[in-house]
């Protein structure tokens, strides 16, 4: 690569990353924290917002697991499951896959599903077109609504 090779690359990467820069300069007024004062539920988001403020404490995480298993123990143990997905995959290799020959497998599937004659939509009377047009409309009706809970001011 030539000097005035690296020294496009490098334009290409600076201008990448002031462009980078820009977006995420832009976005950063998107993630301001406060409150809308003028909001009916302010006061309410406030007081969870101050209740929830604290950081959580290192005593406040459960203890670690007393009868956990020794790291010699787990690596044994993931030994084994290696060991045993060898063996399996070994197995594996050596059963005869016998499908036969693509085409005449994709024949009798062929034979199979054209010896069952599927009618199309089109072959439905104007009855039973009506019939599911009616259940359809009978499911889709909406559920009751829920009752709402007014937010404590």
């Amino acid at each position: 690569m030539t000097g005035l090779e690296m020294n496009v690359h490098r334009t290409k990467n600076s201008a990448g990353l002031m462009l980078v820069a820009s977006v995420l300069s832009g976005c950063a007024g998107a993630f301001e924290t406060g409150t809308d004062t003028g909001s009916a539920i302010a006061p309410r988001v406030e007081a969870l917002v101050d209740a929830n403020r604290r950081y959580p404490r290192w005593a406040d995480f459960p203890r670690a697991e007393q009868n956990a298993p020794a790291q010699v123990e787990v690596a044994t143990r993931v030994r084994g499951l290696a060991a045993d997905g060898t063996v399996l995959t070994e197995q594996a290799a050596r059963i005869d896959w016998t499908l036969g020959d693509p085409a005449t497998l994709a024949g009798e599937i062929t034979t199979r599903l054209d010896a069952r004659q599927i009618a199309p939509v089109t072959a439905e009377t104007q009855a039973e077109v009506e019939a599911f047009a009616a259940e359809a409309r009978r499911r889709v009706e909406a559920p009751p609504p829920v009752d709402r809970v007014p937010v404590p001011r």
